[in-house]
């Protein structure tokens, strides 16, 4: 397998960490440079379908994109450790949160970044300072309620590192391209982050 990736984005890192903490190396990573528009040759859409990265071509030449989709294939070829739950309850509380952590706190950041970084102005048609803020202001709503979710529980699906943490530390780490910094007054979120940044798979798939 292949797995059509690039350093500059956020959504291939979800991949390559999930890799990582599985002890995944037999995928052949290839970069893709996005900044030089390498995503949207012919050649690049004609293989996965969409320009976008991350994608997975598996050995029969068909690929998969979307990371969350590419991770989850990857948990059922390789099972342990367990990322995506054990059983119908687990499994739904863990989808519930990461879908959370993908639509109403990564999404909204990786806007503000991509509408407020002058270097990521060659992904947009046009950029759009308002929606960055709107953006940014949502996701912190967002985090007021994840702080008090991490007073309780030490991860975001309850007491074990999940598909769902990943998703919502790479959104969290993206912004750090703008020197974004969640609120202090947040303290269970900085707890939580500090947590999951010090795993080795976080630095590997970084």
């Amino acid at each position: 397998m292949k797995l059509y990736t690039s350093h500059r984005a956020p959504n291939p890192r979800r991949v390559r960490w999930v890799m990582a903490e599985k002890g995944i190396e037999d995928v052949e990573m290839v970069e893709v440079d996005i900044m030089a528009g390498e995503h949207r040759t012919p050649d690049y859409r004609a293989k996965v379908g969409i320009p976008h990265v991350p994608a997975l071509e598996l050995d029969d030449g068909e690929c998969i994109t979307e990371s969350v989709a590419i991770c989850r294939y990857l948990e059922a070829l390789y099972p342990e450790p367990n990322l995506f739950g054990n059983g119908a309850r687990e499994e739904a509380v863990i989808e519930m949160w990461t879908r959370r952590a993908e639509f109403y706190l990564a999404n909204p950041l990786m806007l503000t970044v991509r509408h407020s970084h002058p270097a990521l102005a060659a992904l947009e048609s046009v950029q759009v300072r308002q929606v960055a803020e709107h953006n940014r202001l949502g996701a912190e709503k967002v985090m007021n309620g994840l702080n008090r979710r991490l007073a309780e529980n030490e991860f975001l699906a309850g007491d074990r590192f999940t598909i769902a943490d990943i998703v919502g530390v790479v959104g969290l780490d993206f912004a750090r391209l703008i020197k974004y910094r969640p609120p202090e007054e947040f303290e269970h979120l900085s707890r939580w982050l500090e947590d999951c940044r010090a795993r080795p798979g976080a630095t590997a798939g970084a």
